[in-house]
């Protein structure tokens, strides 16, 4: 095997045209290059330098090696820089990918904290709701993902419970569910409301994780809601709710970028929370600028 540093007194010895003169520039001592050259030699299985009088004169072989170790070197050195920017955060990248509520609330303050703070570091932001996100991670399109999950109204579920598992898990936040009710409607002015009341509306869902989890939850109450309208924009639901077209249950983070028009937020029971969390890779986690992130993102979230 060839290495760097066996190439490295190659190339100076080519340069000086002795051993002596090589270990000089190198800071070494005369056997230890002459060490390394017989190294180098054993490697590639053929002389690279033959003696005349006092000086050493490369081979066809050696000449060769010399043209392939100067680009080779030049690599080396921009690969070591380039790392050395990324591990003191002068440069890389951090791809994340966020759910809309915390693309909105969460997500701002703490990219703009990060490039406030290293300024090197490219942070880009795409949207997709989980799994998809948890999906983009494993499958390499993104360094982090937020992602939640709703807790199994039905059961231990196996499946649910290992999701993450491969995965590092920041958590961030728990959130509750609110229930959102046109202003005219008969318990818009009720302090809570229990989901069972319910039971007669049509109703507006979101996501299908969300969906999935409201028909849980409302099975459990004893019915099964009647869904007239699906959609993951927060901003529609609470239009369709405040024209009167239904109820709905959203979290409590995505009240805090969406001015509710002619609808009344009412908290409901039983209390609903979802569980926000940061997702990496652990190898990513070791990053620099991924490891710098989710301390960001944490620190939002706490504040």
């Amino acid at each position: 095997m060839i290495e760097a540093r066996h190439l490295r007194v190659l190339r100076a010895v080519a340069t000086t045209g002795s051993f002596s003169a090589a270990a000089r520039e190198l800071g070494c001592t005369q056997p230890a290059v002459s060490q390394q050259m017989k190294a180098l030699e054993q490697s590639t299985g053929t002389p690279l330098l033959i003696r005349t009088g006092r000086e050493m004169r490369l081979t066809e072989a050696g000449e060769a090696l010399v043209r392939h170790a100067t680009g080779i070197l030049a690599g080396l050195t921009a690969a070591e820089e380039e790392i050395a920017a990324i591990a003191g955060l002068r440069a890389g990248r951090v791809r994340l990918v966020s759910f809309p509520s915390g693309s909105s609330t969460l997500v701002p303050t703490a990219l703009a904290e990060m490039r406030a703070a290293h300024p090197g570091t490219r942070v880009s932001l795409v949207e997709a709701e989980p799994p998809r996100s948890v999906e983009m991670l494993r499958e390499g399109e993104c360094e982090i993902a937020l992602a939640f999950r709703y807790p199994d109204v039905r059961g231990a579920d196996p499946a649910a419970a290992a999701e993450w598992d491969d995965l590092v898990v920041r958590p961030l936040l728990t959130d509750r569910l609110i229930g959102v009710v046109p202003e005219g409607h008969r318990l818009a002015g009720a302090e809570r409301i229990g989901i069972a009341e319910l039971e007669r509306e049509p109703w507006i869902a979101g996501c299908p994780r969300c969906r999935r989890h409201l028909v849980e939850v409302c099975e459990s109450a004893g019915f099964t809601p009647r869904i007239d309208f699906a959609t993951d924009d927060y901003p529609a639901v609470f239009g369709l709710v405040g024209a009167g077209l239904g109820v709905a249950v959203m979290p409590e983070l995505a009240l805090e970028s969406v001015r509710p028009k002619g609808a009344r937020t009412v908290p409901v029971e039983p209390v609903v929370q979802r569980e926000i969390v940061a997702l990496t890779l652990p190898d990513l986690a070791r990053v620099p600028a991924v490891a710098a992130m989710l301390d960001r993102l944490e620190e939002t979230a706490r504040r």
